[in-house]
């Protein structure tokens, strides 16, 4: 009869201790404590691990997050770029923006300050999460956490004064060419390889896919990448490749 009572007494602290831990790893990041520690839970909630939301039809994810912390960040990316390189054109900004939020860096980033740790997803999910957007999906998601918890001035001086100044530098920004697939292919040309992108896999709902791109060299399967448009999931899969050829960009 007393053991009835002990179970659900240890599943609390178990729960509680959880908690705490959560807390701490956000509060690591932040610098300072969440006022809101719901909104950090649903940043890393994965749609693999969505929640019925008590609307019929709706089940919660990061995905909403993500949309607002996309938004944030890029516009964010951009006024800084903007002051920081008064002379420089639309292109050139709107190129260096682009290296610095795609896919790839944010999924980078997002591992380098811990994210991996804290995603809820499926464990039964094919595909391998290394080899997907879901890191870099959680960043954004947590930025849009952070917009909605600790408001403007905040999330600014976080992702110029934490994610730009210790994981980027604009010098090796501007001077990497990130156009993967041309590297790929003008080596291909030069050493006369026949290369070849597929599409193997789409994922997602329809207005928000996924897609997985594998590499052939001379009909041999070389590197896989992914992304949310086939052209973003193709450079992902000759980055890829490059590196396993290593190929200088």
């Amino acid at each position: 009869m007393a053991y009835r009572f002990i179970v659900p007494f240890i599943e609390y602290f178990k729960s509680d201790e959880i908690e705490k831990k959560f807390r701490k790893s956000i509060e690591h990041i932040l610098g300072e404590k969440p006022n809101n520690l719901q909104l950090y839970r649903l940043a890393f909630r994965h749609t693999s691990a969505s929640k019925n939301s008590g609307v019929q039809g709706f089940k919660e994810s990061n995905e909403r997050l993500e949309y607002l912390g996309d938004s944030v960040l890029g516009m964010i990316v951009a006024e800084h770029l903007f002051k920081k390189f008064p002379y420089k054109d639309e292109g050139f900004l709107t190129e260096i923006r682009s290296r610095i939020v795609n896919r790839e860096s944010l999924n980078q980033v997002a591992r380098k300050i811990g994210l991996d740790k804290l995603i809820e997803y499926d464990n039964n999910r094919k595909t391998n999460p290394v080899n997907t957007s879901m890191y870099g999906d959680a960043m954004e998601a947590l930025i849009g956490a952070i917009y909605l918890d600790k408001k403007f001035t905040f999330t600014r001086n976080f992702i110029i004064k934490k994610l730009l100044a210790n994981y980027f530098d604009l010098d090796d920004v501007i001077n990497t060419n990130t156009n993967y697939k041309s590297i790929l292919l003008s080596w291909g040309q030069q050493d006369g390889k026949l290369i070849r992108f597929d599409i193997i896999q789409e994922s997602g709902s329809k207005h928000r896919k996924e897609f997985i791109a594998e590499v052939y060299i001379n009909e041999e399967a070389l590197s896989q990448g992914a992304g949310w448009n086939k052209k973003k999931a193709e450079q992902d899969a000759a980055r890829k490749a490059c590196e396993l050829l290593k190929i200088a960009s």
